[in-house]
C-alpha cells in the first residue's frame, strides 16, 4: 500500500491516547477553579477541529462553549472572552500568525490558554498556560479535553467505559479501516483525480472535517477545485447546479445528524450519476458497542480520506507538501 506504515499509524494514535492523564490533570484544576465558558479557537484546520468540538459536545453537554475564528476575533473581537474563559488551541508550526495574536490578545483578556502546540521552542508555546506536545491527531486531543470537561460536569457518565474501549481498541481498529479502504480509495482516486470541482457534503461531527478536507486537503495540498456543503443546506441552493455528470461526494456518519447526509444521499440518484457515499456503517469497529461509533465517525471517514489522498498524490504525481503561496509569499 501506498504511504501506509501501519504499525507506525498504530504507534501514533495510541502516543495521543496517552496523553490523556496530562489532559486530565490540567482540565481537573481547571474544573476545580472554575471557569464560565470555552472557546475552541483556531484557523484554517484548526478551525475546523474546533467546528468539530463544539459539535461533539453541544447536544450532550450545558457547557458554554463556542468556537471562534482567530482572524475574526483579532478584528472583531469576542466579548465572551474573558478572564474566565478557558480557550483551547492547537498549532503545527507554534508561528501562525493569527493564532499568536489572538492567544495574545485572549491573554490579554486573562483567558486560560491550553496549547496543543507541536514545537515546543515556538513563542506560541511560551505564551499559553499549558502546553502540551505531540505531533498527530488534532481531532482526538480537542475531543479528549471535551469528554473530560463534560464528564467533570456529570454529563458523560460512560466516561470511563469509552476510553477503555479507546485505550485497548481504536489505534488497531483505526489502522484497519485504512487498510480496508485502499482499494475504494484507489478507486475513487483513478475517478476523480482530475475533477474541474469536486462537491463534498457533510454533517453534524463530520461537518468541520468535511470543511477541511476540502480547502486544507484537496484545494491546498492537492491544488484540486472544491467546495463543501453542509447536508441541511443542500437543498436551500447548491443542489440546482448538480447535473448527471456532477461529481459529488456524501459523508453518512452514525452521529445523531446522519438523517441529514442521508437526505441527500437518497436524493442524489435522482439527478446525478457521478455520485458517491461514504457511510461508516460499511467499517467494522470490533472493539467498541455500537453506542459509541456515532464519536467514532469522524475517525473512520479521516482514516478513508488519508487512503484517497495517498492515491491522488501518486496519481498527480503532485506531492502534498508543496505549496504555491502559502507561507511563501507575504499575505
Amino acid at each position: 500500500m501506498l504511504k501506509f506504515d501501519k504499525q507506525k499509524l498504530v504507534e501514533n494514535m495510541q502516543g495521543a491516547l496517552e496523553l490523556r492523564a496530562e489532559i486530565n490533570n490540567f482540565i481537573d484544576q481547571i474544573d476545580k477553579r472554575g471557569y464560565s465558558n470555552v472557546c475552541w479557537l483556531g484557523i484554517g484546520g484548526t478551525y475546523a477541529s474546533a467546528m468539530q468540538a463544539n459539535v461533539h459536545m453541544q447536544e450532550k453537554s450545558a457547557i458554554d462553549q463556542f468556537y471562534e475564528n482567530a482572524a475574526i476575533y483579532l478584528t472583531t473581537g469576542n466579548k465572551r472572552i474573558t478572564k474566565d474563559s478557558l480557550v483551547v488551541i492547537s498549532s503545527v508550526s507554534g508561528n501562525t500568525e493569527e493564532v499568536v495574536e489572538a492567544v495574545r490578545k485572549a491573554k490579554d483578556a486573562g483567558a486560560t490558554v491550553l496549547g496543543f502546540i507541536d514545537n515546543k521552542k515556538a513563542e506560541l508555546a511560551g505564551m499559553v498556560d499549558c502546553v502540551i506536545s505531540y505531533p498527530t491527531d488534532e481531532q482526538l486531543k480537542f475531543f479528549m479535553v471535551g469528554d473530560r470537561l463534560m464528564y467533570l460536569n456529570g454529563e458523560f457518565p460512560e466516561y470511563d467505559e469509552f476510553y477503555k474501549q479507546m485505550d485497548e481498541h481504536f489505534a488497531k481498529d483505526i489502522a484497519d479501516v485504512e487498510e480496508k479502504s485502499d482499494q475504494f480509495a484507489a478507486e475513487f482516486a483513478e475517478k476523480h483525480h482530475d475533477d474541474d470541482i469536486h462537491y463534498f457534503v457533510g454533517a453534524g461531527n463530520q461537518w468541520g472535517a468535511t470543511y477541511s478536507y476540502a480547502m486544507c486537503y484537496w484545494e491546498e495540498q492537492h491544488w484540486l477545485k472544491t467546495r463543501a456543503i453542509e447536508a441541511p443546506e443542500f437543498f436551500h441552493g447548491m443542489f440546482e447546479i448538480v447535473t448527471r455528470d456532477t461529481p459529488v461526494t456524501v459523508y453518512v456518519g452514525e452521529d445523531s445528524q446522519r438523517s441529514l447526509s442521508e437526505r441527500v444521499a437518497n436524493f442524489l440518484p435522482q439527478i446525478c450519476g457521478n455520485y458517491t457515499i461514504i457511510d461508516t456503517k460499511d467499517y467494522d469497529l470490533p472493539g467498541f458497542d455500537d453506542k459509541f461509533r456515532g464519536t467514532l465517525s469522524p475517525f473512520v471517514f479521516h482514516a478513508i480520506n488519508n487512503r484517497i489522498d495517498a492515491h491522488i498524490e501518486h496519481i498527480n504525481r503532485h506531492p502534498m507538501d508543496i505549496r504555491r503561496y502559502y507561507r511563501q509569499l507575504k499575505y
